[in-house]
């Protein structure tokens, strides 16, 4: 590290436990309705049984949810902002949006909201969200998608009136934290219309409501306190301390109850009126008298009404401090915020230093989306299943469904998501993927999380790795292991000295997954693996969740290829921890060996053509085989059969020297393997020179990039398509008397298969396309380096791989950068709307992009793994 600036400083003293910077951060989910851990019901129905409306009036069970929320690390102590703009039937006090079966295209969040600013210890955030002036269009959003169908573009808020003519709110909170214990808020709220316009602003602080469900010897509380004239008001919570917040003075102080309103939900009899939802009812029917009538609860709020002229901006602020402050807003605010603000620019200025303005730019709210989705995550399975007495007591019918074998599950941490409205919950492959950013800024959290997911309260005794909380015992691609390595790498790069513990660590965890992998998910013991949904939803032509067609058995390509990239990213760490403890040589050795039984069947060319190989197309396929014998490849030429290309490691010949075990091994492997005509795996290895191994041999892999590289099949303007173009004529296999197809859609999915809500067969997903950069750079630092292919396929133009790897690179980049038009590809559905001095600079990382525009697609601000990009910017510059 060049420079170690102050932000520095606060994430060392974090994670040497000097300062804990981390006790507050952005950590409120943005959606905790329509979850799987909320649903009680009987046959899992999660979006029907806690809905949006609910969520107003109903106390949740497993967290809270908010907009521009921050709390403590375990969701005792909420704050958020809450609007009304005097139109809407309901305050704003959260995120909107559909859920999945009203959808046309899955659920989707319907508002404009933006992640600015955030640095690693959350000492400055800063967080848009643009509110419309007049009456908020839940009801057309939901009707006009309704009509829609999987053929047509998903109705968004930019489709409506709500924003025409300017006629609405920036809203702009911003945190800054003079210590670990106390938070300076500021709520800059801009008129952007020409018109005069009024706004309710709520401030919201609440605390979590643990008291009605499992009970607390003290129930928390918001009190009214008055120091020279001002109100403020004291926190008193058994499970936190004390806490003091201070405010602007308001209109009025509202107070109520974090508690179910069971008249509202159920139908039944409250106990008392001050409910969860009594700050709707009194700002919508215009009687405040009993919110203004209490002086303490579990739910607060200073109350500002605000007029506004055109383009007029108005200041609230606020401040959560552990101490009693005399003058909380005297002229050290201001500047405190100056502070934070100049220590942000200086940490990202030196995270990004060399790239152009426009690639800061992008990298920086890269950065702040991905630290902003940190969410604090809570499920623990076997209380969930069996209810909480006299409160939640579940259908008996679930100690038998979702989930139900998992019951060692206990989830209680900060967790890095995918998107905080659309993915609240984790996914295990996203959350690799995210650490691998996560390490460019803060190595220490993308370490933790990955240790996380192989703790006990995570890891089932088994060994397997829950993939996400709609079905836990679903499999996600193998990649921590991968990840974990990347994230050894960086840090390593950065400050002279890799961490060996954590892959110790890592190590002695995963050989337990690899094992459950090795046991489960290869039923043939033929080393070619199944492994049935594997996070790529709708790639194959038919639903790989629920088994295979005639009862056949589906040895998939991308389930060995992962299997081999999993063995040869557990033979790295096992080498780079035996460079300093030869101990592990003989784990490497073990991994080795893995490999290259792997890298056999997959490649095998025995007799019975058994292999996944097709000669004559030059394409690795699946392979069915159905229970009277008959095997059979499906010829879907998808990132699938390409995912072979990225199991390759260059072991360098200093490390082969210092292991003279391992690299007898070798020799072992390659004058025995090919002595009883086992496929060459280990090819042209000379002692005393670095030893490639590649789960494609290099006259196979010459024939894929062919392919790869083939602007009509998977080579994008864009970066590398999931699905050859080449299928837009439809491929079509009849099994079991059924007819199977799949065609190239190059945007939104047009067949339900696993949901809709996210398409394989055609569009660019920046991890994948980030894995095969990983690759060819594997490859190019190898003398394979030296080979020249044709780029694009026919042009007749030669490049080497550095060449092809930067240009890659820098097909992806560009559709964050705004062009000559003024115009980011991303933004291809509201082009007009992005060209306007409001919202040019504004960047949304989407789930994945359309493989002939760049159009972004699915989840809206699924920063996780599309942050992947601010990593490609660096490798680029």
């Amino acid at each position: 590290m060049a420079v170690k600036t102050k932000e520095h400083q606060r994430i060392e003293d974090q994670y040497s436990e000097k300062v804990d910077w981390l006790k507050w951060g952005p950590y409120l989910s943005e959606r905790q309705w329509g979850t799987v851990r909320e649903d009680y019901s009987k046959h899992g129905n999660a979006w029907g049984y806690f809905t949006h409306d609910h969520a107003r009036s109903r106390a949740y069970r497993w967290g809270e949810d908010g907009i521009a929320g921050i709390s403590d690390r375990y969701c005792n102590i909420c704050f958020g902002v809450t609007l009304w703009n005097g139109a809407d039937a309901i305050l704003k006090e959260r995120l909107f949006g559909l859920t999945g079966p009203e959808g046309n295209h899955g659920e989707d969040v319907k508002e404009l909201y933006y992640y600015l600013e955030n640095t690693p210890t959350h000492s400055y955030m800063k967080h848009l969200y643009k509110y419309p002036q007049t009456k908020f269009p839940y009801d057309k959003v939901v009707s006009e998608n309704r009509k829609r169908g999987l053929n047509d573009l998903e109705y968004e808020i930019l489709d409506t009136d709500a924003f025409k003519n300017g006629n609405y709110f920036d809203v702009v909170t911003e945190y800054a934290k003079a210590d670990n214990e106390d938070l300076l808020i500021k709520i800059t709220v801009n008129n952007k219309s020409k018109n005069k316009a009024p706004l309710h602003l709520l401030p919201t602080l609440w605390m979590r409501n643990h008291w009605s469900f499992v009970g607390m010897n003290e129930k928390p509380t918001i009190k009214k306190e008055i120091q020279n004239d001002q109100s403020f008001v004291s926190i008193s919570h058994s499970y936190v301390g004390d806490y003091y917040m201070y405010f602007d003075k308001p209109d009025m102080l509202f107070f109520t109850e974090n508690e179910t309103n069971e008249e509202a939900v159920y139908l039944r009899k409250n106990d008392h009126p001050f409910k969860k939802d009594l700050f709707h009812k009194a700002l919508i029917e215009g009687d405040i008298s009993l919110p203004t009538s209490k002086s303490e609860g579990t739910k607060f709020a200073p109350v500002y009404k605000l007029n506004f002229n055109p383009g007029e901006e108005k200041v609230i602020q606020l401040r959560l401090s552990a101490t009693k402050l005399v003058s909380p807003f005297d002229s050290s605010f201001d500047q405190l915020f100056a502070f934070r603000r100049k220590e942000c620019d200086e940490f990202y200025n030196e995270i990004t230093k060399g790239n152009t303005s426009e690639r800061k730019s992008i990298q920086r709210q890269a950065y702040a989306g991905l630290l902003w989705t940190k969410q604090y995550y809570n499920y623990e399975v076997e209380t969930w299943l069996k209810g909480d007495s006299d409160v939640s007591i579940p259908p008996v019918e679930r100690l038998s469904g979702r989930n139900s074998n998992w019951k060692t599950l206990r989830n209680h941490d900060i967790l890095s998501m995918p998107d905080k409205w659309e993915y609240p919950w984790y996914a295990a492959w996203d959350s690799a993927f995210h650490c691998v950013s996560l390490a460019k800024i803060d190595p220490d959290f993308a370490k933790e999380q990955l240790i996380l997911f192989t703790r006990e309260w995570y890891m089932a005794p088994n060994g397997q790795i829950p993939a996400y909380e709609w079905s836990f015992s679903d499999v996600n691609p193998p990649v921590q292991a991968w990840a974990s390595m990347k994230v050894y790498q960086i840090e390593k790069e950065q400050k002279g000295a890799g961490d060996v513990k954590f892959l110790k660590r890592m190590l002695n965890k995963l050989a337990l997954n690899f094992t459950w992998w090795v046991n489960q998910l290869d039923s043939n013991n033929n080393n070619i693996f199944e492994g049935g949904f594997l996070g790529l939803d709708n790639i194959g032509v038919f639903d790989r969740s629920y088994g295979v067609p005639g009862n056949g058995k589906l040895e998939q390509v991308d389930g060995t290829s992962w299997m081999a990239l999993y063995s040869l990213s557990m033979l790295e760490i096992s080498l780079e921890i035996a460079m300093h403890d030869d101990a592990f040589e003989d784990m490497a050795i073990k991994y080795f060996g893995h490999f290259v039984f792997i890298a056999e069947a997959l490649n095998n060319l025995s007799i019975n053509n058994e292999g996944t190989w097709d000669e004559e197309e030059g394409f690795f396929y699946d392979r069915l085989t159905l229970p009277t014998g008959e095997s059979t490849p499906i010829k879907v030429r998808s990132i699938a059969g390409l995912l072979s290309m990225t199991a390759v490691l260059n072991i360098k010949k200093e490390v082969l020297q210092k292991l003279p075990k391992f690299q007898y091994s070798v020799n072992w492997f390659k004058k025995y393997r090919r002595k009883t005509l086992k496929y060459p795996v280990i090819q042209s290895f000379v002692e005393g020179e670095d030893l490639l191994l590649s789960l494609v041999p290099q006259d196979r892999l010459l024939i894929l990039m062919k392919s790869f590289l083939d602007e009509n099949e998977f080579l994008s303007e864009y970066g590398i398509r999931s699905l050859s173009k080449a299928h837009q004529t439809s491929y079509h296999i009849k099994i079991d008397n059924i007819d199977y197809s799949i065609n190239y859609e190059s945007g939104e999915s047009t067949v339900h298969l696993f949901g809709g809500n996210s398409n394989w067969r055609g569009p660019i997903w920046m991890p994948l396309n980030f894995l095969f950069i990983q690759a060819l750079k594997e490859y190019q630092s190898h003398n394979l380096g030296s080979l020249t292919f044709e780029f694009p396929t026919g042009s007749g133009k030669k490049q080497e791989l550095s060449e092809i790897i930067r240009n890659l690179s820098e097909r992806l980049i560009k559709m964050f950068e705004m062009d000559e038009n003024g115009q980011r590809p991303i933004n291809a559905n509201h082009p007009e709307v992005y060209k306007t001095d409001d919202y040019k600079d504004l960047i949304l990382f989407y789930e994945y992009f359309d493989g002939d525009n760049g159009r972004g697609l699915g989840a809206s601000h699924q920063t996780g793994w599309t942050s992947l990009v601010a990593n490609l910017i660096d490798e680029v510059s």
